[in-house]
């Protein structure tokens, strides 16, 4: 039986614990908080979704070459440069009043990268998550800007440079990106002297804020050294028993060693071993990256889809899901019943043909329901199916020999 407790706070907004708010309100108070205006001040308050401008993108294209020249240099800084600091990732959905992520993150130039994030609905004192690039090629980088993702930010929207600006008491660059119709799709603060980002903040077509991350508390150095207890080498930092098998009944282990992310040509060759990848998702989400893992009940496949911006996980494992789930709800989305976990409502889970599905997604709601409804799901039974059931329920209960 494939449960989906092998993932982890990937790329989903969590609702924050009290310990992760204040977290939030101490590196506001010693930051001043964003800023309110426009690119000179740092971005709209934090007090709420706020609205964004709206500009003809055929009029902002002088800047286009500087921009583009810009976020490549903020990929490269990812992965070249030494730092350390807090991301402080805040998600608004319609009707929600925020949900706070709050992650620790460690870079040495051209090698490790060290995610610590405090796992939301849980107690403080439990073990946090770690995750770690052992190679320095691929980086999950500040704020979703890496080489791959900037690259699909270009293809799917009009980058320009909007000048400078400050974030987080920092002279930055700012460079923004539109969509076709000119709207504004996002804004990047980018440090002056590293091009390290420092904020971002993404908006919906109606030019309200939906995310804001903010990279506080940044120290540059030539070299960075990993929080205590935490080993250079990923498997040492696996937690103990991480390899033993599980039993039946047991979630996946979260933190299996995942293998390197495949090429193209790997991609496209899994679908011959009987996996579903779709090269695109609704949304305009293209597929990126991938990789998989061995957890105690089987292959683990991880699919990485993105247009720049959103971010969407699709994790796939043979089985079946059970008929319910700790820490789960069952809800209603593209006219399917699905599972969605709580606190966080950004990781969702149900069975499609033998097979779990299991969306981790940094995405508009929208673009969340689309996808859902894209994939393959289990038929509800037939009429005379939910009869025959009924039937040999009520026998059960006359029956004085069962």
């Amino acid at each position: 039986m494939a449960v989906p407790g092998f993932l982890v706070a990937a790329c989903s907004g969590q609702a924050g614990t009290q310990a992760q708010n204040d977290a939030v309100a101490a590196a506001r108070a010693a930051t001043g908080g964003p800023a309110t205006g426009g690119p000179e001040t740092g971005g709209p308050a934090t007090g709420g979704p706020a609205t964004g401008g709206r500009a003809p993108a055929a009029g902002r294209r002088p800047g286009a070459v500087l921009a583009v020249r810009l976020l490549a240099q903020a990929a490269q800084a990812a992965i070249v440069t030494s730092y350390q600091g807090e991301e402080v990732v805040t998600r608004w959905s319609q009707g929600s009043s925020g949900s706070v992520l709050v992650s620790d993150i460690w870079h040495v130039s051209g090698g490790q990268t060290v995610t610590q994030t405090l796992d939301a609905g849980v107690s403080a004192s439990s073990q946090p998550y770690l995750s770690s690039d052992d190679d320095g090629r691929a980086p999950e980088g500040v704020l979703g800007v890496t080489v791959p993702l900037v690259q699909l930010l270009e293809t799917h929207y009009v980058v320009v440079y909007a000048g400078a600006g400050l974030a987080v008491d920092r002279t930055a660059q700012v460079v923004e990106a539109r969509r076709a119709d000119g709207s504004l799709a996002a804004r990047f603060w980018l440090d002056d002297a590293t091009k390290l980002p420092l904020e971002r903040e993404v908006f919906d077509t109606a030019a309200h804020v939906i995310s804001r991350d903010v990279f506080i508390n940044v120290r540059f150095a030539k070299q960075v050294s990993a929080p205590a207890g935490v080993n250079a080498s990923p498997a040492a930092n696996e937690p103990a028993g991480a390899n033993e098998p599980a039993g039946a009944d047991e979630p996946a282990d979260p933190q299996g060693l995942w293998t390197e992310p495949f090429s193209q040509a790997q991609l496209l060759a899994l679908r011959a071993r009987g996996w579903l990848v779709p090269a695109q998702l609704p949304g305009g989400l293209s597929l990126f990256t991938g990789a998989e893992t061995e957890a105690s009940n089987g292959t683990v496949l991880d699919l990485g889809y993105s247009d720049g911006l959103s971010v969407i996980s699709v994790f796939e494992q043979r089985g079946h899901l059970a008929t319910s789930l700790a820490g789960w709800r069952k809800i209603t989305v593209a006219g399917h019943v699905i599972f969605v976990a709580d606190p966080d409502q950004r990781s969702l889970t149900w069975s499609g043909r033998g097979m779990v599905y299991t969306v981790v997604a940094d995405a508009p709601a929208q673009t969340v329901d689309a996808v859902v409804g894209a994939l393959p799901h289990d038929k509800p039974p037939g009429f005379w199916k939910r009869m025959t059931r009924g039937l040999h329920r009520l026998a059960s209960w006359v029956n004085p020999f069962r």
